[in-house]
Order: structure tokens, then C-alpha cells, then sequence
């Protein structure tokens, strides 16, 4: 395994509850061609009351709601994935399916970065490692697609 994977799982995790990509997903996003364009289309389904218990979270109250955790993951994210060079082409809410089989989402994020470089700087940055742990509290469920620019 890559070093740059093993590090990214220590500091995310393993992946097995899908709460962060698996080794497998960091290795095949990490083979990428370094200059291309990378697209993230993030689906999230928010829990009703954050769940703080894998994250050893010392920001955590218990009377916080999922919603209210991932305005707190939100809150840095933003500003850094900007920062990296990234920027955000959609954030809201979920409003239903127009084609395939129906979902279940709260909010859906689409995200774009201009190289692999910028990806890496964002799950490197030390605040956004620490902030991750509002979103993986705040997700009943997530799922992320990439992609990249055919035009």
C-alpha cells in the first residue's frame, strides 16, 4: 500500500462503515493523472441527533443534531476546500429523483478541483482533518461520486 494511503487511513480510518473512503478508493483516486480536473458529487442523509461515538470529538455536545454538526463540518470546509484551490459548484438540498430509482438524501454538494494536488491539500490540512470528525458525526449515511471533465 502506498504511503500516502496508509496515512490517509490513519487519519480518516479503514472506510468499512462508509463514513470515509476505503484504501482501495484512496488508491484509485491517487492514480489519477495529477493535472486533470477532479468532480466530487457528494450525497449526505444527516442524522437525526449527531453521533459523536467514533470520532473522539471534544467539540461535541449532546444535544447536537446532525444538522447542526454538519453546518460545524461545513463552517471549515468551505473556507479550505477554496483555500486548496477547489471551489463548490452546488450546495443544497436534496429534493427528490428526476430519473433512476428513488433516494433518500438531505443535502447534496458538488465539488471541483483543478488537479489531484489540490484534492490532497485538502484532506492533508490539519483543520479540515479535525473538522471531518462534525461530518462523519452528522452522516446516518454518504455516498461520494467523482469524475472527471469528458469536455
Amino acid at each position: 500500500m502506498d504511503e500516502q494511503v496508509k496515512q490517509f487511513a490513519t487519519w480518516y480510518g479503514d472506510g468499512h462503515d462508509g463514513s470515509c473512503p476505503s484504501a482501495d478508493q484512496w488508491e484509485n483516486i491517487l492514480q489519477r493523472p495529477s493535472e486533470s480536473e477532479i468532480t466530487l458529487i457528494n450525497f449526505f442523509k444527516l442524522r437525526e441527533k449527531a453521533d459523536y461515538a467514533k470520532t473522539h470529538s471534544m467539540d461535541a455536545t449532546p444535544a447536537t443534531s446532525g444538522q447542526e454538526a454538519f453546518k460545524s463540518y461545513a463552517a471549515v470546509s468551505m473556507p479550505t476546500m477554496e483555500r486548496v484551490g477547489g471551489k463548490f459548484l452546488f450546495v443544497g438540498a436534496f429534493s427528490g429523483m428526476f430519473l433512476g430509482p428513488d433516494e433518500d438524501w438531505d443535502v447534496i454538494a458538488i465539488g471541483s478541483y483543478p488537479n489531484l494536488q489540490a484534492l490532497v491539500d485538502l484532506y492533508s490540512d490539519p483543520d479540515y482533518r479535525k473538522a471531518f470528525a462534525h461530518r462523519t458525526a452528522a452522516c446516518e449515511r454518504q455516498k461520494v461520486l467523482t469524475g472527471n471533465s469528458l469536455i
